[in-house]
């Protein structure tokens, strides 16, 4: 390994180049940020109302949890908890995406100019970070070209499955740690300081469970890959690297778990924990690894909406001018040790995403997958399989970038190397130009409603009492969150968009319904009226009883508005009051003792 994945030119070079190559480094990371900017330039043009348009009720969600990570940390409380949803069960917060690695340094961001800001700052800084640290693993340990490792780096940071995950998912577009615990490994793999390198390794990793579990579990997979096929191919490169590595990789593991262990106990046995997470079987159909993404160059509003789950789960979506390219690049590179593990890792990683049986645009064949045999192991079983795919682009980053700087280097004649180099600029300019990303789509959010807009809502809600929207929110309708957050947090919800323990222990998104809350989302489903008769009526108080509730409010501006109305008059007994475009009942007299 420590042959084939070079450092560049170093400490060796001329004063002026070692500036030269600074003022380079320089303008690659502005660029990187600028690209950042231009992906999300509609969003912050518009961050007071602005709203990721394929964002469902993500950006609600994700604002909420930067909200009341910054509410926690003001206050001196438990970071890992909170029950400004759920009321008054809470939420397990390290059993979230809450991604408290980024929402604790940025709360005074969150506070000064609100969680908006926080959002679109991580998602763009995240991915403008993501690409500039690979660019500087790439340059300083893979490559020595830095035209090479910019292509590599910009794949790694803005494939169009990333950019497809930066509609919605922070937590698969702030992947900067990645570059960096691959750098520690390298040093690692070369005998270089173990235990110095596997302290800086394990907090990292330690950092990286607070960012984002799933891409860390990920990149184990990855790794755990790649290495198998690099022993396999440097047997007796591999001897001199077990005890360094073994050394470090303990160390680190060691480091880790000192920091994590609590949280992780949390997460798994602190209240309102969980056990796995079923999503079904989703894996990649074949036919999305050739085709476009909807955000990119050569994709279209309906590209990708046959081949994927939903806009922000586009992972598979390459092109197939770069499928070509990197199984050329593959071919090419194979008897370099390193490449080739890269490349089986990045094949392997893309099959497993296929899930138990292979699809080939929409039809099933008998092919089994990998995910036949892994869907059930711990861990990986919480996993959406179809989620390994984005393993691939950083791999096709490495993969290119090897394969430019190999060409950029050809010990050919003069006349030869730039045909070749030619022709390889034209094969990447094919391959990569249509999957370049667009800006993404930003709408309208809806104004909060004057009754909490306002504040009214102070004169009904005691302290320590819910507020229980109907319908009540979940994974279809967040908006009350974000009324919430106007609020400053100064009233907590019944149920929510989060996710917590189902009857069954195992994780569910958004609450465990109760009679009355499942009652209230079949009518918004049917847009009828239910028939409440008095074990309805009973069933709803108890209810009302156990969320706390003080008040409970109805947007006129909800799509079943009216028959949601009707049947809350029902189950109260009592018609409601207009307060501006809300409906209200007051609960306190239902809700005493």
């Amino acid at each position: 390994m420590s042959s084939a994945l070079q450092a560049a030119p170093g400490s060796g070079a001329r004063p002026d180049a070692r500036v030269r190559a600074r003022i380079v480094d320089a303008v690659v990371v502005v660029g990187f940020v600028a690209a950042g900017f231009l992906l999300y330039r509609d969003l912050w043009q518009n961050l007071d109302s602005g709203y990721l348009a394929y964002a469902g009720q993500d950006q609600n969600m994700w604002e909420w949890f930067f909200a009341v990570t910054a509410e926690n940390v003001l206050t001196l409380s438990n970071p890992l908890h909170t029950d400004l949803q759920n009321f008054p069960l809470g939420v397990n917060l390290m059993a979230n995406t809450a991604m408290l690695g980024f929402g604790v340094p940025l709360t005074p961001v969150t506070v000064l100019f609100g969680p908006t800001v926080t959002w679109a700052l991580t998602l763009t800084g995240g991915i403008a970070a993501t690409a500039s640290t690979w660019y500087w693993v790439l340059s300083r340990y893979v490559v020595a070209s830095r035209g090479a490792a910019v292509i590599g780096a910009a794949t790694a940071g803005f494939a169009p499955p990333i950019v497809s995950h930066a509609n919605a998912h922070p937590n698969f577009v702030v992947l900067f740690v990645v570059p960096l615990l691959v750098h520690r490994l390298l040093l690692l793999a070369r005998g270089e300081r173990p235990v110095f390198h596997g302290v800086i390794l394990g907090l990292l990793a330690a950092y990286q469970v607070f960012v984002g579990e799933e891409p860390l579990l990920i990149t184990a997979v990855t790794m755990v890959v790649f290495a198998f096929v690099y022993a396999l191919s440097r047997p007796c490169e591999v001897g001199a690297m077990v005890r360094p590595l073994g050394t470090g990789m303990a160390v680190g593991a060691a480091v880790a778990a000192a920091v994590v262990a609590v949280p992780l106990w949390w997460q798994f046995a602190g209240p309102q924990s969980y056990r796995g997470i079923e999503h079904g079987f989703n894996g990649n159909d074949v036919g999305a690894f050739g085709a476009y993404a909807s955000n990119s160059l050569a994709g279209s509003e309906e590209s990708a909406v046959e081949l994927s789950l939903n806009r922000t789960e586009e992972n598979a979506f390459f092109g197939w001018p770069l499928v070509v390219v990197l199984t050329a690049a593959t071919v090419a590179l194979w008897r370099v040790a390193a490449a080739r593990a890269v490349a089986v890792a990045m094949f392997v990683l893309a099959w497993v995403s296929m899930g138990v049986v292979l699809v080939v645009h929409g039809e099933g064949t008998a092919i089994p997958g990998p995910w036949m045999l892994l869907h059930d192991v711990p861990l990986l079983d919480a996993v959406l399989e179809s989620r390994f795919a984005l393993a691939c682009a950083p791999l096709a980053g490495i993969l290119l970038a090897m394969a430019t700087d190999r060409v950029l280097r050809l010990p050919w004649q003069r006349e030869w190397r730039y045909l070749a180099q030619v022709s390889w600029a034209g094969a990447l300019i094919v391959a990569l130009v249509p999957i370049m990303p667009t800006s993404l789509p930003v709408g309208e959010r809806a104004d909060v409603p004057d009754f909490f807009a306002s504040g009214q809502w102070k004169h009904h809600v005691r302290e320590g009492r819910a507020v229980t929207i109907v319908p009540l929110p979940d994974t279809g309708y967040a908006d009350p969150l974000h009324w919430q957050v106007d609020q400053d947090l100064e009233f907590p919800l019944s149920e929510g968009y989060f996710v917590g323990p189902g009857d069954d222990g195992k994780g569910i998104y958004g609450a465990q319904r109760t009679p009355t809350s499942a009652l209230l989302e079949e009518v918004d489903e049917s847009g009828m009226p239910a028939g409440v008769g008095r074990a309805e009526q009973q069933q709803a108080i108890e209810d009302l009883r156990f969320w706390r509730t003080d008040v409970v409010a109805l947007s006129e501006d909800h799509p079943n508005a009216e028959p949601l109305r009707v049947t809350v008059e029902r189950l109260l007994g009592e018609r409601g009051q207009r307060f501006g475009d809300m409906w209200i009942w007051d609960a306190r007299a239902l809700t005493a003792g």
